[in-house]
Formats: C-alpha cells, structure tokens, sequence
C-alpha cells in the first residue's frame, strides 16, 4: 500500500531536482536578464509579459514586483501583464481569434527595446509563438521561461530558461524562484533614488 506522504515526497524531489538544474545551468541567464531590465527600464523601456493559466499569474507576479517592489523601496518601472488586459484580451479574442490575443497588445505597446518575457510550461502555445514573432518583427527582445526543450517557444525566443521536469506543476514552481532570482539582480543593478516631487505652483487668489 502506497504511503499518504509518497505522492508530497515526490513533489518535493521533483522540485529540488528542478531547482538542482536551474541553479547549474540557468543562473547566469537569469541573472543577465534581471541586468538587462536594469538598464532599460529606468531610461523608460518596458516588459511585456504573458502566459496562460498559471503562468499567466507568474508573469502578473513579475510585474508586480517592477511596478511595486520586490524587497526594498525604488522607483515604480514599467511593466505589463498583457492577460490581465481584461477588456483588450476579450475583444481582440472575439474579432480576431484567441492566438492573436497576445500579437495585438504586443503590436500596440511594444517599442524597439522593450522587452517580451513569455511563461509557458508545454512551450507550445499559439498565442504566445504568434505574440513572439510579433515582437520580434517590431524590434523587441524576446525571452521566455518554459518547460523541457525542444519546444516551440524556446525556439522563438531569442533567449530561453527551460526547466528540465516532466511535471507541469514543478516547472511553474521552478519559474516562480526564476523570476524571484530575475528581481534580485534587478535590484542590485541600482536604481536611482526617488526624487521628491516638484512643487506645484499655484496661482495667486484662488483657493487651494
């Protein structure tokens, strides 16, 4: 008879054995991500980013912490989960077809310089590989975060992050401390401090 706890030990040695990779192979990828956000978004670049299902709430997790913060007080940065475009995605999804959901936003938004980060754990997803040429066609960075290689999306990408573990669960799991490891190295890139807000003049007389 199968212990209650076998199925939870599994887990638990599918995502050290995850992480295990991720530390060994992708560290100085990551890490060159989060440098490379810092120095273009305080000189007004944007990321763009996007997945579906989970992933979708990983990517709107990594914006999060750009608009906000991760660990300590900065400057707020540009960053937009494209899912959470709520009216966007629903109208572009009835015009235009549910693979273009992605393409369109990216086409709206996206500048020369700016940067698309792309969650997916299959790596197969049309509206991401149709978002991913987009982007790159209009002159973004294209990187993504997915699941074991070969896949569809790594391909596109022009850079790639592939977790190396067969359970859906532990590759969305592992993309979660890459994105943790992705703020840290923005951080310690520096930011500038937050300067005060100009004062406002008002004009003589009237009421304030």
């Amino acid at each position: 008879m199968t212990h209650p706890l076998d199925a939870a030990h599994r887990h638990c040695q599918s995502l050290q054995d995850a992480v295990d990779h991720l530390r060994r192979h992708h560290l100085r990828r990551i890490a060159g991500w989060g440098a490379h956000l810092g120095a273009v978004l305080p000189v007004g670049g944007r990321l763009l980013a996007a997945g579906n299902g989970g992933s979708a709430a990983q990517a709107q997790h990594l914006t999060a912490e750009l608009v906000g913060r991760y660990q300590h007080d900065r400057p707020a940065y540009s960053a937009i989960s494209l899912h959470a475009e709520t009216s966007s995605v629903t109208a572009i999804g009835n015009d235009y077809g549910f693979e273009q959901i992605y393409a369109r936003q990216v086409a709206a938004h996206g500048r020369p310089g700016d940067v698309l980060l792309l969650m997916s754990t299959s790596g197969r997803s049309g509206n991401l590989l149709a978002a991913a040429e987009t982007a790159r066609a209009a002159g973004l960075r294209v990187w993504a975060l997915t699941g074991p290689r070969p896949n569809p999306l790594a391909a596109a990408a022009e850079e790639a992050v592939c977790v190396e573990s067969p359970s859906n669960a532990t590759v969305q799991e592992a993309h979660l401390i890459a994105v943790h490891i992705l703020c840290e190295h923005f951080d310690a890139v520096g930011s500038p401090a937050p300067t005060a807000p100009a004062a406002v003049a008002r004009p003589v007389g009237r009421p304030v």
